[in-house]
């Protein structure tokens, strides 16, 4: 029990130490350089499977500006985690929450060299809430668990490409991670820390937003987290919070949604752009395919409520964006 209690604690740190298949865990490294026409998600992480890939590590990578992904497998014993701190090796890959370590020679994205991040804002750590999954990181067994290491921070360092260095000195970079058993049946899940207009990207704003059908007690139901951070301060929106949805719709080409609390509105309009495809965790393997793009906008709108006013309205650029698998459920009961 103590172990799940520092682990529940550090949702940065590895926790499948023990664990039976089928299990997963993988951290999303998200950097834009300065010139924000090079921007990339970075995904190491061990899936243990029971289907056709058996278990294993990886590294996989999504290239944001072309679409185009790679996934390298290795060795479980390839893979080293600490369980307090975000320290982990995938073959030669190294990454913390200082820097990354890439040496993917050979792929299709042959990424080598190093990326340091800086000024790192993770999301708040409490006894009552670890994290953005707030008092449900207390919830053993539950099939997908969230974590946010870094909401936004700076960059810096260099990396090959196969097509030529890119410097990243002056970028922005975003970092969370998923474990547990499984993705849910249905999500929704949107980034950024790219407002204003591009090219003038302010440091410190961030939004990240998600809502998925979370298995509980024989049924199920639309669960959503969310935050904004803003001029130093983190507005919060979960089903924890009592923050409900009002709207939720998704079309083609956009993602609506409406969320309210008893202080805030907060109206998230994503437009929609074309995706690579990640692999994902099923309950068998990572033999889902997940559509990812870093070409989505967010045009976020944070309103007082009984003031009648806007606080904040600008809009998310480079935006991380998925849609997976099957959301009628979230359309037809998110409102709940």
């Amino acid at each position: 029990m103590s172990s799940f209690i520092e682990r529940a604690l550090h949702p940065e740190g590895y926790h499948g130490r023990g664990k039976s298949p089928p299990f997963f865990e993988g951290w999303y490294f998200k950097i834009v350089d300065a010139t924000e026409t090079h921007r990339y998600a970075v995904i190491p992480g061990i899936s243990l499977g029971r289907g056709e890939g058996g278990p294993h590590s990886f590294v996989q990578v999504l290239d944001g500006v072309t679409g185009q992904t790679i996934y390298r497998r290795y060795p479980v014993d390839a893979f080293h985690a600490a369980e307090t701190t975000l320290d982990v090796h995938v073959g030669p890959n190294h990454f913390t929450a200082e820097e990354m370590s890439l040496d993917l020679s050979g792929t299709e994205l042959p990424l080598q060299g190093k990326v340091a991040f800086h000024g790192v804002r993770p999301w708040p750590i409490t006894l009552p809430a670890p994290g953005i999954m707030g008092p449900f990181s207390w919830v053993p067994r539950m099939e997908c668990y969230h974590g946010v290491v870094s909401l936004d921070h700076a960059l810096s360092g260099q990396l090959e490409t196969g097509r030529g260095p890119v410097t990243f000195d002056g970028g922005r970079g975003y970092i969370e991670k998923d474990w547990g058993q499984s993705f849910p049946s249905g999500w929704v899940w949107m980034q950024s820390n790219h407002f204003g207009q591009p090219g003038t990207v302010r440091a410190g704003t961030c939004l990240t937003a998600s809502i998925a059908m979370i298995p509980w007690l024989g049924s199920s139901f639309p669960g959503f987290i969310v935050g904004l951070l803003w001029q130093g301060t983190l507005y919060r929106f979960a089903t924890y919070t009592g923050a409900v949805t009002r709207h939720l719709a998704v079309t083609d080409q956009m993602v609506n949604w409406v969320i309210e609390d008893s202080v805030y509105r907060l109206t998230l309009t994503g437009h929609r752009a074309e995706s690579g495809h990640l692999r994902g965790p099923g309950k068998e393997d990572m033999g889902r395919r997940v559509p990812e793009t870093l070409s989505a906008r967010i045009d976020v709108a944070l309103d007082a409520r009984r003031e009648g006013r806007t606080l904040f309205s600008q809009t998310g650029h480079y935006a991380g964006m998925e849609v997976g698998a099957d959301i009628q459920p979230l359309l037809t009961r998110g409102g709940r």
